[in-house]
């Protein structure tokens, strides 16, 4: 798993960057380059720019140039790193709405790629009125009350997971254990997430069950949650729901038991087609309860040491971490930022009459939201690809969020946030590099909550700004940041944050190199909990297509060497295979945007007729790609993932298929087969398809095939030869 976080970091930094900010341009230049981005030509610059011309351009052209019933490709958002979305899909409407009525003051401001990095606004009017230090409960508020409640009952006090996870004091011993042993493990089953792996270090597995129903108010939420949650999250529950249990869906449920134990989670089965909103509320729920009642506890010891007498030193009241960031949430577009933002302001709200003060409420609006009218016409994608893209897709972002009592403070200064929201790049911008005069990442010092959302898609962009992320949360602050010493809790001088952090880590999908996150960052002395289902059928039984599959085998010795060996043996024993005249119209698919430049430089060499589309081929080429491959101009085309993922364009011409490595996401391998319907030839009986796969590929295969064949393929080692009829 390692060597595949290798394989990315290569490709990650062989990319060029298509980001118009100069700041980002300049951090670009001190990371390392692989040999094989030294190596391209001009083009690959030109490639850069291109990606950058103006929409309106991209429209003409491609209107004119291939006038395909496809509704025009003048979408903008396929380039990753791109600074401003011109789509909007109808799921945006409710997120932009309930922010509030008033209109933001002209065009988005995100647009504008200077504004974030040379202009970054923070709020600096509202510090005293959100400052933690210098706060007290509100008399006769429900918190003043809930927390004379848990006074008096402390038993109550002490069964909430929050005290228990927090309040447990480590040995050296224990942590000495953490750093050093292996992880047991076993499993479980539950009714709605299926089959689960549960891991810990520390103490023998107690056993987790499914909670067939929750009793909100046994769930230690913090006022006003456990009466604004069952309205907020109403939109999902069907009337199917029991009485007993009104308020959670059914995957809801078992997803906020887990997490209600601050144990870690990995769920790989997110679809923002079906459960995503489902999801994203749990998360924000249970963020939320964690921020109330650690915020809570500061406000309930102010008053108290407020109150005792001079001169007395008191332990009791070590309450807080080395900075006042508790939640980190990673998502990929404002979008996200924005649906995240409205379920907390809907948390907060009890009723109508008690609404709660939002600062820069329109400010947030008009950055993170979008115009529903720039809708281009006549656009058709598939389904998943609306629901993913729908909104502002601006992936370069941070905010700070504030909570105190009943208010909240958008565009907190980080050090006086509770929460922030982020993108990976918005937070590789800040963190910075080695070396560089102008970085800071002592606001990670003590995050206790982290929720890394929609982790698939950091693939599709840079998955590098994850890893580098990873690398900076929880280590000790350089400088102190006005902290109280005496209120820091001793798991955080003692620089025990990270076995204290939970993370919760949803994706669309099982990768080695998500699963390396949760394995190799994440220290949870709770223990961790992954879901791990097995596809049974696989994408290939949607492939409407008559078409033969050969799945050929290539033996690496490690994980290392499978770039390598899958090079030679493509070169060596695919591609002679296609070079007669006769298998003309071949479409290589390959995931890799490093493999892509490597195969690309080889067809050069070898002066082969191909042609070659990128994401970051600019929309003239594109059409010119398309046209030379559909007529028969142009033997091969070279055609990477990310284009595809960003743009979903139809690619007619399609007789002769090669997967040089199999898709990250498995429903591209039929999307990319079935594009041999828009192939107007007879002669189905001479369609072909070739997947390259090694024994490293299991889990791909798997989506792709089922677990069945998975088995029987591997076992074999031998090339596999499946033919689909589309009834499958």
């Amino acid at each position: 798993q390692s060597d595949n976080s290798d394989k990315s970091s290569a490709e990650s930094d062989s990319e060029p960057e298509v980001e118009q900010v100069s700041v980002y341009h300049k951090l670009l230049a001190t990371l390392k380059t692989s040999p094989e981005s030294e190596s391209e030509e001009e083009e690959d610059e030109s490639e850069s720019e291109e990606a950058e011309e103006s929409e309106a351009e991209m429209d003409s052209e491609g209107s004119e140039e291939m006038g395909e019933a496809d509704g025009g490709e003048g979408d903008k958002n396929g380039v990753p790193e791109q600074k401003e979305s011109k789509f909007v899909f109808s799921p945006t409407d409710t997120a932009e709405q309930t922010l509030g009525q008033e209109q933001a003051d002209g065009a988005d401001t995100s647009c504008d790629p200077s504004h974030e990095v040379i202009e970054e606004f923070t709020d600096v009017k509202h510090e005293s009125e959100f400052s933690l230090e210098t706060n007290f409960m509100e008399e006769g508020s429900g918190d003043c009350d809930a927390d004379k409640r848990d006074s008096n009952f402390s038993r109550a006090s002490s069964e909430d997971p929050f005290k228990q996870h927090m309040d447990k004091e480590l040995e050296e011993k224990e942590v000495e254990k953490m750093s050093t042993l292996p992880k047991t493990s076993s499993q479980s089953k539950w009714p709605r997430l299926g089959q689960l792996t549960f891991y810990s270090i520390l103490e023998k597995h107690k056993a987790l069950k499914a909670d067939k129903e929750v009793d909100v108010k046994q769930l230690y939420l913090r006022k006003p949650l456990e009466s604004t949650w069952p309205k907020v999250n109403k939109q999902f529950l069907s009337s199917m729901n029991k009485p007993s249990d009104p308020s959670f869906t059914p995957l809801q449920r078992e997803l906020f038991c887990i997490m209600n134990t601050y144990r870690d989670l990995f769920y790989p089965e997110r679809s923002a087609l079906t459960n995503g909103e489902e999801i994203r509320h749990a998360y924000c729920l249970h963020a939320l309860n964690h921020v109330l009642k650690a915020n809570a506890q500061v406000l309930s010891n102010n008053a108290k040491r407020r109150d005792q007498k001079p001169g007395v030193d008191n332990d009791d009241y070590r309450d807080q971490g080395l900075t006042r960031p508790k939640v980190l949430m990673i998502v990929p577009f404002r979008e996200c930022a924005l649906r995240i933002v409205h379920i907390l302001i809907s948390l907060l709200e009890v009723n109508e009459k008690r609404k709660i003060d939002v600062s820069n409420k329109k400010r947030f609006k008009g950055e993170y939201g979008s115009d529903p009218e720039e809708k281009p016409p006549n656009l058709k994608r598939p389904e998943d690809y609306e629901a993913v893209f729908a909104g502002n897709i601006d992936d370069h972002f941070r905010i700070g969020v504030a909570i105190l009592q009943r208010s909240m403070r958008l565009y907190a200064p980080f050090y006086s946030s509770d929460i922030i929201i982020a993108s990976p790049l918005g937070m590789r911008t800040i963190i910075g590099a080695e070396g560089e005069k102008k970085r800071d990442y002592d606001f990670l010092s003590s995050i206790e909550i982290l929720i890394i959302d929609q982790a698939d898609i950091y693939l599709m962009q840079n998955w590098e700004h994850v890893l580098h992320l990873m690398k900076h949360i929880n280590l000790l602050p350089l400088e102190s940041h006005g902290v109280d010493f005496s209120r820091v809790r001793m798991l955080n001088l003692n620089n025990w944050s990270k076995y204290y952090r939970q993370t919760l880590l949803f994706s669309a999908l099982q990768d080695p190199q998500i699963n390396s996150i949760f394995n190799r960052h994440c220290f949870n002395y709770a223990g961790q909990v992954a879901v791990r289902n097995v596809p049974l059928s696989g994408s290939i039984s949607h492939v409407v297509v008559q078409l033969p599959h050969v799945f050929r085998r290539l033996e690496a010795e490690n994980v290392t060497s499978v770039i390598e060996t899958r090079f030679q043996f493509f070169i060596n024993k695919v591609l002679p295979e296609y070079r007669d005249a006769i298998m003309s119209h071949t479409l290589i698919y390959v995931p890799s945007y490093f493999d892509y430049v490597r195969l690309r430089n080889y067809f050069k060499k070898e002066d082969l007729n191909f042609t070659h589309i990128c994401e970051y081929t600019k929309k003239a080429g594109v059409c010119k790609a398309r046209r030379f491959f559909l007529k028969g101009e142009k033997q091969f085309l070279l055609f990477t993932e990310r284009f595809h993922f960003y743009k979903r364009y139809m690619i007619k011409g399609i007789r002769n298929l090669i997967f040089y490595e199999l898709p990250t996401y498995a429903h591209f391998y039929s999307e990319i087969c079935n594009m041999m319907k828009a192939t107007d030839s007879g002669a189905d009986a001479t369609w072909t398809c070739t997947v390259l796969y090694s024994k490293y590929d299991a889990q791909k295969l798997a989506a792709v095939v089922g677990i069945d064949r998975t088995a029987q393929m591997l076992q074999s080692k031998k090339d596999v030869h499946l033919f689909v009829t589309g009834e499958n």
